[in-house]
């Protein structure tokens, strides 16, 4: 089983940048496909990056294409979420997970605290 912690959050102005990191603990992480997911108010939780166990093939959500990268460390054991040209849709609570590569589904029920992210016009 692993455990997750996200960080790196906070309040951003139209067209900034923030970087989220997934610290990961327990085994197996290097050979988990991990994504991140956000929920904003009011709205169900989304997929919006995915990245293979080594890290050579990546998903995005077609909101963030060409504006959020997502990378691994496995030694570290860390997923990093790189966002630029953040806008206010990108205002939400951020997550990471496990995810079956095939569905793009997580594939634990339990969610950590996430990170908030808060993008300010």
């Amino acid at each position: 089983q692993v455990q997750l912690v996200e960080s790196g959050g906070g309040l951003v102005q139209a067209g900034g940048s923030l970087t989220l990191s997934c610290a990961a603990s327990g085994r197996m992480f290097s050979i988990r496909a991990m994504g991140w997911f956000r929920q904003a108010p009011g709205k169900q939780r989304e997929l919006v990056a995915a990245i293979s166990s080594g890290g050579g093939t990546v998903k995005y959500a077609d909101s963030v294409k060409g504006r959020f990268t997502i990378s691994r460390d496995n030694v570290e054991n860390t997923v990093y979420l790189q966002m630029n040209s953040l806008n206010s849709e990108d205002t939400a609570v951020y997550y990471c997970n496990v995810v079956t590569w095939a569905t793009m589904q997580p594939q634990y029920d339990y969610w950590g605290q996430g990170t908030q992210v808060t993008v300010s016009s």
